[in-house]
């Protein structure tokens, strides 16, 4: 699983604003530029992206492995049919040119998450949405960003304890709503827990956040963003030529 980690790459230099500007725009133009030569170019940014965060592309494929069957299914639903010919491999086209959009988004993202801290993230939304808004939407990122791989490992420690009771020799529809209780058991217990802890630290809405400040490594980033969104607008409204 992904996760932050210290280091001095460009991406690690960025202010975290920066990094979302980037992320927005990124987005945009994937699905903005849908033809295979566009998923191409914007493919090309996406792995200058990642090493800019000095993140290894299959890795964070093999993070989001659970994602993949879902990527490849589409295509290959979209090929069948209810009558001869049975399959239509043209079918297959748009869902297998989105997959890879929606793979190329994720990846970015995951360049994100290795290079920025989920306190900066916080902070860069509780600076851009003002208010009790932006202090509601920093604070719940930061409990799913610190509380979901906990639950992770909880759901692996249940795995590996079932297996050593010979679980593995059970239905595989038994073992499954078995884990589900369990899992279901065990986050409510700990978000009982998380919230007496909230409680007893006088959980502050507008707590003392890492300072933030733009560097001269920010601006080309920005501007780039700028000319992506631009991009995403001008193919959307029909002003870019066919690419």
């Amino acid at each position: 699983m992904l996760r932050y980690q210290p280091g001095d790459s460009l991406a690690h230099r960025l202010d975290p604003r920066t990094k979302l500007c980037f992320q927005l725009a990124f987005a945009a133009v994937a699905f903005a530029y849908t033809s295979p030569r566009g998923l191409l170019a914007v493919g090309t940014l996406g792995l200058l992206a990642l090493a800019a965060a000095d993140t290894n592309p299959l890795r964070v494929v093999w993070s989001y492995r659970f994602v993949m069957p879902f990527l490849l299914a589409a295509p290959a639903v979209a090929m069948l049919t209810l009558g001869p010919p049975w399959l239509v491999p043209a079918a297959a086209v748009d869902p297998a040119l989105a997959s890879v959009r929606n793979l190329l988004v994720i990846a970015v993202g995951g360049g994100y998450i290795r290079t920025t801290s989920v306190t900066d993230s916080r902070a860069a939304i509780q600076r851009t949405v003002p208010g009790r808004p932006g202090q509601f939407l920093g604070l719940g990122i930061e409990l799913v960003a610190r509380f979901l791989p906990v639950l992770r490992r909880d759901l692996l420690a249940m795995r590996d304890a079932e297996a050593a009771r010979l679980g593995t020799d059970r239905p595989l529809g038994e073992r499954m709503s078995t884990l589900a209780a369990v899992g279901l058991n065990r986050a409510f217990r700990r978000a009982d827990r998380l919230s007496a802890a909230m409680q007893a630290r006088c959980l502050s809405w507008n707590p003392t956040l890492p300072p933030l400040g733009f560097g001269w490594v920010d601006y080309p980033i920005v501007g780039l963003s700028l000319l992506l969104f631009g991009a995403a607008a001008a193919q959307v409204v029909g002003l870019a030529p066919s690419f």
